[in-house]
């Protein structure tokens, strides 16, 4: 089924490509929910040695993962469409499994958060790469997303990986 088409989009793109760019972006807005509230999750569940440090570490991920779903969804809103934030909608149309581990020492959590982080990053990445063709400022946005969730990724991994760089399977 196509999305409905907007009334109204950016100038230089067409209804359809509004559209178009919309549909991309409500999956992102879904996953970076998900994503805000696994973290959330992971902070008030992550126990044992370096709980402070990941407890900590984790709230301003949380933070800026809200405020890139705050600009997603105004980004769909700008481009004419309507931005889908109910848990109903996320649950329905997410591909992917909800996060497996309740109460868990720092070291469980971290090596599921950074599968969940692969996925999200590699995810965001091929919208950003299906939107260079049609939306520099939605392209912008995503790649501007990448950075940071890149860097919060490294974060994670930091806390698993030896002093060779090696990162054990989970």
């Amino acid at each position: 089924m196509s999305p409905k088409l907007p009334r109204y989009t950016v100038p230089s793109l067409t209804p359809e490509q509004g559209a178009e760019v919309a549909v991309i972006l409500q999956q992102r807005l879904h996953a970076l929910n998900d994503l805000h509230l696994t973290l959330k999750h992971v902070h008030w569940n992550v126990v044992g040695p370096h709980f402070i440090g990941v407890h900590e570490m984790l709230d301003p991920q949380v933070d800026a993962v809200r405020a890139m779903v705050d600009q997603i969804a105004e980004r769909i809103a700008t481009l004419g469409s309507v931005p889908v934030g109910t848990p109903g909608a996320l649950v329905a149309a997410r591909n992917w499994e909800d996060y497996p581990l309740g109460r868990a020492t720092t070291t469980k959590h971290l090596a599921a958060l950074d599968e969940v982080y692969e996925s999200v990053i590699t995810d965001h990445r091929k919208a950003a790469d299906d939107t260079a063709k049609l939306d520099d400022v939605t392209n912008d946005l995503l790649i501007g997303h990448l950075h940071e969730l890149e860097q919060f990724h490294w974060f994670v991994r930091a806390h698993l990986e030896s002093a060779s760089g090696a990162i054990p399977e989970s």
